[in-house]
């Protein structure tokens, strides 16, 4: 990949966070399709002969701000070019919608082998949770491959009926059955030239896996109601969010089918392990969900230490609900505070050490053989509760100057202190007073 080449001035005003971005996005973007500019004088910037797709302009700021200016267009406000949400915030605007987003360097590192494999054809076995980005590994390699210009079918094998998975996966003649109507030639030849990605492969029926494996084998596909073998040029990834060896040992996947599609894997971690993946795709997230894309609000620092502190038992859907929510919330305002972060599941507190001056109650389950204060679901809660009651404790209970103190309204405190009550935490009377 051809890394962009800056002229002095842009390197002088934006070449420590301009070469930062581009040293992780260079295994995951098609560099030479973006232009970076100097927000006040577009002549300064990439040095380049070819045509670019996209143009990002930086500006230095005390105000954080990103803007959406035409389909291809992206200005952007950053105040520290050293800064997690400086660096998160660019690598999200150098972005294509189709392109990955990720900054961790276990990630960066997948992409890159995955970069590596995607000239040949063998097959890849993608494993991770659900909701981790599977199939977006499953497109950048297609679209780093020779086949990008061929088609990239993508089937769900658990959101099909097993009745008609073999009808859709192998196509059928006319009057092949009852309601055939009419013929089909099915995915896989729907796929031929390009990439079929096989999501969720574990829940393929045994019954239709040997029929897959000699279709994968033969590279040939053999319709419902025909006798004649039609061929096929597929690459073929498949995705699992189930261990496929116990799968295997259990006698649910063939060992035979498994070992075919095993011949590259390559392994997604959940979004908890990869922390310093969250603030590039929520800065992602909210460029593709703003309401107005020329104000796009940004996420401040204490939002985003926040989201890195949860578990994230969703991935990444979960994280694109938060920030869809976010976005409501924060609607008509340049900033996403930690008031406007509502996770879908509220983790529950951890016992704080005693002696610890904040004034907050024991929780249900505390005591020497509960093991919650290991468990990481507990952090956020955990964290945010014993910022409120120290901030109280600090302030002599005075609720307006703890709620001015943690940037968020009275009310909104309010709120946070009744959930608390509502998880079983009493924050003590030492912390709050009868002061307002």
């Amino acid at each position: 990949m051809v890394e962009p080449v800056f002229d002095t001035e842009f390197n002088r005003r934006h070449g420590p966070l301009a070469h930062r971005a581009v040293a992780i996005a260079g295994s995951l973007l098609d560099c030479s399709a973006i232009e970076l500019r100097d927000g006040a004088d577009a002549s300064i910037g990439t040095i380049s002969a070819l045509p670019t797709s996209r143009k990002v302009r930086l500006s230095r700021g005390a105000v954080p701000a990103l803007s959406r200016e035409g389909g291809s267009e992206i200005a952007l406000t950053y105040a520290d070019p050293v800064s997690e949400a400086s660096l998160a915030m660019l690598l999200a605007a150098m972005a294509a919608p189709d392109e990955p987003i990720a900054a961790d360097p276990e990630s960066i590192s997948v992409f890159a082998l995955a970069d590596r494999l995607a000239n040949s054809d063998i097959p890849v076995l993608v494993n991770g949770p659900t909701g981790t980005g599977k199939e977006v590994l499953s497109r950048f390699i297609h679209n780093r491959s020779p086949r990008r210009s061929g088609p990239f079918i993508a089937v769900n094998c658990a959101a099909m009926p097993e009745t008609m998975l073999e009808a859709m996966l192998f196509g059928h003649q006319k009057g092949a059955f009852t309601g055939a109507t009419q013929s089909s030639e099915g995915f896989m030849r729907a796929a031929d030239g390009g990439t079929l990605l096989l999501d969720e492969i574990a829940e393929l029926p045994l019954s239709l896996q040997a029929k897959l494996l000699r279709a994968l084998q033969e590279q040939e596909v053999v319709p419902i109601g025909s006798t004649r073998p039609i061929k096929v040029d597929i690459r073929v990834i498949a995705c699992a969010n189930r261990d496929l060896p116990t799968e295997v040992a259990e006698g649910r996947f063939r060992a035979d089918l498994y070992y075919r599609l095993n011949v590259f894997p390559l392994t997604l971690r959940p979004l908890r392990e990869r922390a310093d993946d969250i603030a590039p795709l929520a800065f992602g997230m909210t460029l593709r969900h703003a309401p107005d894309p020329a104000r796009v609000p940004c996420l401040n620092d204490a939002a985003l230490a926040l989201l890195r502190l949860h578990p994230w038992p969703g991935n990444v859907r979960e994280l694109e609900n938060v920030m869809r929510r976010a976005l409501l919330l924060a609607h008509g305002k340049g900033t996403i505070t930690p008031a406007h972060i509502v996770f879908d599941s509220p983790a529950r507190l951890l016992p704080f050490a005693a002696g610890g001056g904040t004034g907050l109650g024991a929780m249900p389950g505390d005591g020497p053989e509960s093991d919650g204060g290991r468990k990481l679901s507990s952090i956020v809660q955990n964290s945010e509760a014993r910022a409120i009651a120290e901030t109280l404790e600090a302030c002599g209970g005075n609720r307006v100057r703890a709620a001015r103190e943690l940037g968020i309204s009275e009310r909104t405190l309010r709120y946070r202190l009744a959930s608390l009550r509502e998880a079983g935490i009493e924050i003590g009377r030492s912390a709050v007073g009868g002061i307002r």
